[in-house]
């Protein structure tokens, strides 16, 4: 038999055997596309978690910067009004790109976020970490759709992938992270077809950055009581505070973005007026405990009793901040926020501190994003499999309570939370107000 014969018939016989297992070639594809984002995206978590880090400790020895906060909020603003109007929109660009995908994501975003975050830190707001990551994220892994030739619904599955990768990686939660990104933007549904490429993206992306030697925040559940009755009624009581709280802090940062638009009509200045009267607070209170992360007061919530109050404060500085136009995230304020809510609740539900802490910590992030399978996923993944249960039921209550909110105005009700609202669906979350 001829060479060419023989190339021919093996040709035949591997296009035969992909016929046979159409998921081969899906699957090369996607671990292949997957671990070039993965990388990338995780290479971008570790350096912003490590100069966050360093930002944050330099604050803290150099108090004297938090009265440069209203000068760095006036920066921040003019960088976004004279270069970034088309990207101010940050994780609600995601979400429209992923529903209608048009122009490819601008690359700026992520120096720009990264920036505006770090800005942020350094000068003593009020911010999380999950925004900047997940612009970072999209805005590198949206490059790649023209080179890889991907189609439209191609180009959603890698901007959902790299949310996954992008969450993941900047909170150590992989699992969690990979259902984020199926969840946070069609409220009650999950897209599928994308499940693989979310799930290698975000291990692979947390893989990298734990090889930059990146630590992430322990946080241990002293004692996990048995399942009973009783104590899911206690589950069910933190479920509705949480919701109550994520609904009030939905409401009110995106009232409060209202006020300062109309108000102040020179973009520009409503960081710099916002920095004035957080930078006034912290100084009249003087503490900084309720600005940055403020993940030294997270952890002790697990361990001790804290004032009842502290919930209310951090959820004040983080909607001045962030209503202003500081750039960072609402995550990691508000795992501070539910965690000393959960923290406070230990004066009146008979459950052990560290499990009401850990509850309110998840539970209150599910109301706010509407995304309860992934806050369970979080829970086990950080707090252990023994409190799942209680931190599953937390997070569907919240979520159910939270109603028609949520900290992203362009989310879209894929599937509604309940019978009552049947005819919201197909709408974004900024049409209901």
């Amino acid at each position: 038999m001829s060479t060419h014969k023989q190339s021919r018939r093996i040709i035949l016989q591997i296009r035969l055997f992909f016929r046979q297992f159409p998921a081969i070639p899906y699957l090369a594809k996607w671990l292949f596309i997957s671990s070039v984002i993965g990388t990338c995206i995780g290479i971008a978590s570790a350096i912003f978690l490590l100069t966050l880090d360093w930002v944050t400790d330099f604050r803290e020895t150099h108090l004297w910067l938090i009265a440069l906060l209203p000068l760095g909020g006036l920066i921040i603003g003019l960088l976004y009004k004279h270069l970034g109007k088309d990207i101010e929109a940050g994780n609600n660009l995601l979400i429209d790109t992923i529903h209608q995908p048009r122009t490819t994501i601008p690359f700026r975003m992520a120096p720009f976020i990264y920036i505006g975050t770090l800005v942020t830190h350094l000068l003593g707001g009020s911010a999380g970490r999950e925004g900047t990551a997940l612009q970072m994220a999209g805005a590198i892994a949206d490059q790649f759709s023209k080179p890889f030739r991907l189609s439209e619904s191609e180009r959603k599955i890698l901007l959902i992938a790299a949310v996954a990768a992008g969450f993941g990686s900047v909170f150590g939660t992989p699992l969690a992270g990979a259902i984020f990104g199926l969840e946070f933007f069609l409220i009650g549904r999950l897209r599928y077809d994308a499940l693989l490429p979310a799930f290698l993206s975000a291990i692979i992306a947390d893989l990298v950055t734990k090889l930059c030697q990146v630590q992430h925040t322990v946080y241990q559940i002293g004692f996990i009581p048995a399942v009973s009755v009783l104590y899911l009624l206690y589950a069910i009581l933190v479920g509705i505070a949480a919701g109550i709280c994520a609904a009030t802090f939905s409401r009110t940062i995106h009232y409060i973005n209202s006020l300062f638009k109309s108000k102040i009509s020179y973009a520009p200045l409503r960081p710099f007026i916002g920095g004035v009267i957080v930078a006034l607070a912290i100084w009249l209170m003087g503490t900084t405990k309720y600005i940055g992360l403020g993940i030294p007061t997270i952890v002790q919530a697990f361990h001790e009793p804290l004032p009842a109050y502290d919930f209310l404060l951090k959820m004040a500085f983080t909607i001045l901040t962030l209503a202003a136009g500081f750039k960072g995230g609402e995550v990691t304020p508000l795992f501070f926020i539910g965690a000393t809510l959960g923290n406070a609740l230990s004066y009146i539900i008979p459950l052990p501190v560290g499990l009401l802490t850990g509850m309110g910590f998840v539970a209150v992030f599910a109301g706010a994003t509407n995304t309860p399978l992934a806050c369970m996923l979080m829970g086990i993944e950080l707090f252990g499999h023994e409190c799942g249960i209680y931190a599953a039921v937390a997070c569907i209550v919240a979520y159910l309570l939270s109603g028609r909110t949520s900290i992203y105005q362009k989310q879209m009700i894929g599937e509604p939370k309940h019978s009552r609202f049947a005819s919201l669906k197909g709408k974004r979350m900024n049409e209901l107000e």
